[in-house]
C-alpha cells in the first residue's frame, strides 16, 4: 500500500486510516506500556507498570492507561477486595498492533545512525 492511498493529499491526516493508527499509539508511553504487556508480563498491576517504566508519573500513567482503555487497546480488570487490586493486559485489539511495533523496532535497529 502506498502512502498516497493511506494518507491522500488534501485530507487532514487525522481523518485518514494512517492518522487513526497514529492516534492510538501516539504519546511518550503508550508503545512502552504495550511492549511491557506483550513481551515481559502479560498481566501487570499499576505499580508494577510504574516501576518497570521508571520515568512516568502516577498522573501520566493513570491518564495514559485510561486513554488506552478507552481505545480498547488494554483491558482493566478490577478485583473487589481490600486492598483494591487492578490488573492491566492487552486486548486482542492491542495485541494486533504488536507486529507493527515489532517492525518499527526492527527498522530502528537496522537504520540507527
Amino acid at each position: 500500500m502506498s502512502i498516497e492511498v493511506c494518507s491522500p493529499t488534501g485530507i487532514n491526516i487525522k481523518d485518514t486510516d494512517f492518522g487513526y493508527t497514529l492516534s492510538l499509539i501516539n504519546g511518550k508511553y503508550k508503545m512502552i506500556i504495550m511492549y511491557w504487556l506483550a513481551e515481559y508480563k502479560p498481566v501487570m498491576r499499576f505499580n508494577e507498570l510504574q516501576r518497570s517504566i521508571g520515568t512516568i508519573s502516577f498522573k501520566t500513567l493513570s491518564k495514559t492507561l485510561k486513554e488506552m482503555e478507552d481505545d480498547q487497546l488494554i483491558i482493566r480488570e478490577e478485583y473487589p477486595q481490600i486492598p483494591p487490586k487492578v490488573e492491566y493486559r492487552l486486548s486482542e485489539r492491542g495485541k494486533s498492533l504488536i507486529p507493527i511495533l515489532d517492525m518499527m523496532c526492527t527498522w530502528g535497529g537496522k537504520n540507527r545512525l
